[in-house]
């Protein structure tokens, strides 16, 4: 009720009406809207633009009229009129970062990183090429596989700044996919309050039969402090909607050698092939055979501080109260509703007998699980330093109920009612000459359905230099219960093949970076056990013995020329033994760059990106539990991934061309095309020839 009253209480807003209203006109017009909405951009500049010229010619011409007596109106236009100063912090953190204006990287903006690899389609499951463990303690309903496209509570920003900020994004790539967003921000009350609103949608009907997605985000946030500076709170909003089409694969990989046109649309999928051409209307977000998430997120941190206060006289007429913090007492309400569903309306039962080794029960499937959660945790901080609130430390106690629902159908549902109480620490100093930064947490689970869940991460950080670079160490453990569904519970099709223990993950990590050199290294040394795995369409299983994964990155720039630069990300992986765990031994992304400031506003980077790994027996992926599993029949073994991209900003305009995957590109008889397809999994061919636009513009109001 929170969560659905929270959400009907942000879209009252006319604002918010009007901009719904507006994407939606946007997605139905497509680019013409686009076209629409920056000319109208740029003759709202325009107007403006003359109102000033109109403005200052009156002003001339007043001041010519009282040129006798009266006062000068003809000034100099302050070169700082349209400046801002903006930052931001991360939520649970205090460390301030700047935005980010570089052109040279796509990845920073697109929502699924390099390192990670769809099923064919923008929005689809996605996993990662780099070994990268869930290490959070806890209840879990187990679903992962789309996490990329989610807004989190710790990706939430927390701005500052003197001006109201807008930023939009539109992006339109091949076969009508979109990416639309908007971010704006403002602080109000002379810095004392911040509100921003975030929204993203992605869109895309895809290449393939059924393949069709539709996910939308959006996050609002602020912060607020008493003008006495004892008493502040803290808000975040987030609801996020993801619709995948789920096709299964191919039937036949072999399909594409034998298209009609070329078109991939005509292979014959696992999945959804009576549909027709249902999944390729770009203005549909029906989902008849796939997944759909529904996560609505509402948290609220709010504090007050005991210390001592101070005052400084800047001059005769004014002085500047100061107060310094050394006791707080703070609480932090989380209350979240989290339904995931697999459903089938349009059902085959013999491609599922055929393919998956399942035998549904009626003329349709539908598999979902709704869990309900509301956290109370009570804080203490203690500041040691009264002049560094980046040194602190904070103990406390949490209070978990968690409530479960699910479909009708379902076999083998577990509790549905958990109660769990957990205490956190932690300890951060930070100096203020900013050359040492030590971080320490820990939380322990100490009774209810997670009792003996615990983590423990330390790091230390050290800047040698503003030349030399910094150097950070650190260790991190955590002993975590199994997911919901991977024990089998809830409405999803899940057989453990023995009773699953809790897992438990060490990892010792070092990063070292050398801005003289543009050099960052990392390295990950992980020691696990009763590691819990998926090993096919329907069954979780457990290694109970003790494996390592070792990964060393490399990030480097070398300057090749004055305009020519070449970008590499090197990852080195090795798990020895025999682990549940496949991982290419060297994943590697190169970028050859010829880029640039040019005619003083123009800054361009325009080149090719090569992503490599080598051939390695990648995981598969099942629909119905929306899990990738382990298999150890099919080796994946791709050419390299080619792109050409032109990347540009001009000014607060930045724009991005890219022409993805000319690595397809093959001669069949005395024909060319793009039709000889990388496999990102067993039967799940990733996209041909690839064409993308994109454009994010920032204002500042």
């Amino acid at each position: 009720m929170v969560n659905k009253a929270f959400y009907r209480f942000i879209h009252s807003f006319p604002f918010t009406l009007q901009l719904c209203t507006a994407l939606r006109i946007f997605i139905t017009h497509k680019i013409l809207y686009g076209a629409a909405l920056l000319m109208l951009v740029f003759i709202s500049k325009q107007a403006g633009a003359q109102r000033d010229i109109s403005q200052r010619l009156r002003g001339l011409s007043g001041g010519m009229q009282n040129s006798s007596g009266g006062k000068d109106s003809l000034q100099h236009r302050d070169p700082n009129e349209d400046s801002i100063t903006i930052s931001y912090r991360y939520y649970d953190s205090s460390r301030v970062n700047k935005l980010d204006s570089s052109v040279s990287d796509f990845y920073t903006r697109f929502p699924v990183p390099y390192y990670y690899i769809d099923l064919g389609n923008n929005g689809t499951a996605a996993r990662s090429f780099i070994f990268n463990p869930d290490m959070k303690p806890g209840f879990d309903a187990g679903f992962h596989s789309y996490d990329i496209y989610r807004y989190t509570i710790d990706g939430t920003k927390f701005y500052t700044s003197t001006r109201p900020y807008t930023e939009l994004a539109y992006l339109l790539g091949s076969n009508s996919e979109q990416v639309i967003g908007l971010l704006h921000t403002q602080t109000r009350k002379q810095g004392r309050f911040n509100f921003t609103f975030d929204y993203r949608l992605i869109n895309s009907p895809g290449a393939f039969k059924n393949q069709n997605t539709a996910h939308s985000g959006l996050r609002v946030s602020g912060s607020y402090q008493t003008e006495n500076k004892r008493y502040g709170l803290s808000f975040i909003y987030i609801k996020n909607r993801l619709k995948s089409s789920e096709n299964g694969g191919l039937q036949n990989p072999d399909d594409l050698k034998n298209l009609s046109l070329g078109d991939p649309f005509g292979a014959y999928t696992r999945l959804g092939t009576a549909l027709s051409d249902q999944g390729r209307n770009p203005f549909s977000t029906n989902v008849a055979i796939g997944t759909n998430y529904d996560e609505g997120t509402f948290l609220l941190r709010h504090f007050y501080d005991f210390g001592q206060k101070d005052s400084l006289q800047v001059n005769d007429s004014t002085m500047v109260r100061l107060f310094y913090t050394r006791l707080r007492f703070q609480h932090t309400l989380t209350y979240s509703t989290n339904e995931y569903k697999y459903n089938d309306l349009a059902l085959d039962s013999l491609d599922y007998a055929t393919y998956f080794n399942y035998h549904p029960r009626g003329d349709s499937i539908l598999f979902s699980d709704k869990w309900n959660d509301l956290t109370n945790e009570f804080s203490i901080y203690t500041y040691p330093d009264k002049k560094n609130t980046a040194q602190f430390l904070k103990v406390g106690a949490a209070l978990q109920l968690l409530q479960g629902t699910f479909s009708n159908d379902s076999a083998n549902t577990g509790p549905t009612h958990y109660n769990n109480t957990y205490l956190v620490g932690e300890y951060r100093n930070r100096t203020k000459n900013k050359k040492w930064d030590l971080e320490a947490a820990g939380r322990l689970y100490v009774t209810g359905g997670s009792s003996g869940d615990y983590s423990a991460y330390i790091s230390l950080q050290r800047e040698l230099s503003k030349k030399v670079g910094s150097l950070q160490v650190g260790f991190q453990n955590v002993n975590k219960s199994p997911t919901y569904v991977s024990e089998g519970f809830g409405s999803f099709p899940v057989r453990p093949k023995e009773n699953l223990n809790k897992t438990n993950i060490s990892r010792l990590f070092a990063a070292v970076y050398l801005p003289a050199l543009q050099l960052h290294l990392t390295g990950n040394y992980y020691a696990v056990t009763n590691y819990i795995y998926y090993d096919s369409f329907q069954t979780s299983n457990q290694y109970s013995g003790l494996f390592n994964v070792l990964d060393i990155g490399l990030d480097k720039r070398f300057r090749l020329a004055k305009h020519l630069a070449w970008y590499t990300d090197v990852h080195f992986q090795q798990a020895p033994g025999n682990p549940p765990v496949h991982l290419p031994a060297i994943f590697m992304r190169n970028r050859f760059a010829f880029e640039g400031n040019f005619f003083k506003n123009l800054d361009l980077s325009t080149g090719i990106e090569i992503r490599y790994y080598t051939p390695y027996k990648a995981d598969n992926y099942s629909p119905l539990t929306g899990q990738f599993f382990y298999q150890n029949d099919i080796t994946i073994n791709n050419r390299p991934d080619v792109n050409a991209y032109l990347n540009f900003r001009i000014k607060s305009f930045k724009g991005f061309v890219r022409a993805e995957n000319l690595n397809t590109l093959d001669r069949n008889g005395k024909s060319v095309g793009f039709t000889h397809y990388n496999f990102v999994a067993p039967n799940y061919p990733q996209n041909a020839f690839w064409l993308r636009f994109g454009v994010w513009w920032s204002f500042v109001n």
